[in-house]
């Protein structure tokens, strides 16, 4: 007797296509049903709706899917909400981004903050302001009120003695006829010995061609060390509090070009801090 061939995988011989075409038929109706259900009126689409509720059970469930059904148990015909459900989402986290990026408390935060400073930078101003007028007076008081220069910021208090009367052209020694005008300097400095001073010696633009200075950051630095000693050897005050520095030619305050502004750029400046500005 001969053997009976067994059919091929796949082949009508399988059992389970049956179900999955019948399957296939089912969902191909029912995307249909939706597709034209789009197109007729709410009422028979309700209709169909709960015709399929009552079969499948399938919309109930799509009810709280997504905005409370917005997507789902509406149907597919409300597809085109979906651009009006994102950017609706959308907005709602742009307006919670910028509720975070403004912060009231912050924003009063740093409004405190700038006028506390404010009121710092001003307080340092009157107190500079206050301490350069009672060195005038001293200055007027001793009558060398038109040797030395005066001025002031938030910071300090400046005195400025021209270098053509401190030192001969290219040297670091102290005139004779300027000592008793720094003796003088010195006296008021005494009265604030407690406030650090910062002596600077600052030169013209012109080379320096002395064989005792190589240039004039040698020049200056060696002028501010020469007010330097005559301040330590001639007066109370604490080398401790002191210091000197030389700037050269680096930081003029009229124009080289002229005789007149080179004369005022060479020049030894006294700067008085006082308590408040290191705030």
């Amino acid at each position: 007797m001969a053997r009976k061939k067994k059919p091929a995988d796949g082949g009508p011989g399988q059992p389970w296509l049956s179900t999955f075409a019948d399957l296939m038929n089912l969902l191909l109706c029912f995307f249909v049903l939706l597709f034209a259900s789009s197109s007729v009126d709410q009422h028979k689409f309700d209709e169909i709706a709960a015709s399929f509720n009552s079969t499948f059970s399938i919309f109930s469930a799509g009810s709280t899917a997504i905005g409370d059904g917005i997507l789902i148990s509406n149907g597919v015909s409300q597809l085109n909400e979906l651009d009006k459900y994102i950017n609706s989402t959308g907005s709602m986290a742009e307006n919670n981004a910028e509720a975070e990026e403004f912060d009231p408390e912050q924003s009063e935060a740093d409004k405190t903050l700038g006028e506390s400073i404010e009121s710092v930078e001003a307080a340092k101003l009157e107190k500079s302001e206050q301490l350069a007028e009672q060195i005038e007076e001293a200055l007027n008081e001793n009558n060398i009120a038109d040797k030395v220069e005066i001025d002031f910021n938030s910071q300090y208090v400046q005195l400025s003695l021209k270098g053509a009367i401190l030192f001969n052209p290219g040297s670091a020694d102290i005139s004779d006829s300027i000592v008793p005008t720094l003796r003088k300097v010195g006296m008021i400095l005494e009265k604030y010995a407690q406030y650090e001073i910062e002596i600077e010696g600052h030169t013209d633009n012109v080379p320096e061609r002395s064989k005792k200075f190589a240039n004039n950051d040698e020049l200056s630095s060696a002028r501010a060390l020469a007010v330097f000693y005559f301040f330590t050897q001639n007066t109370s005050l604490d080398p401790a509090v002191m210091k000197h520095t030389g700037r050269g030619e680096y930081m003029p305050v009229a124009d080289n070009s002229t005789s007149e502004g080179r004369d005022r750029n060479r020049r030894v400046e006294i700067k008085i801090y006082h308590e408040l500005s290191n705030y």
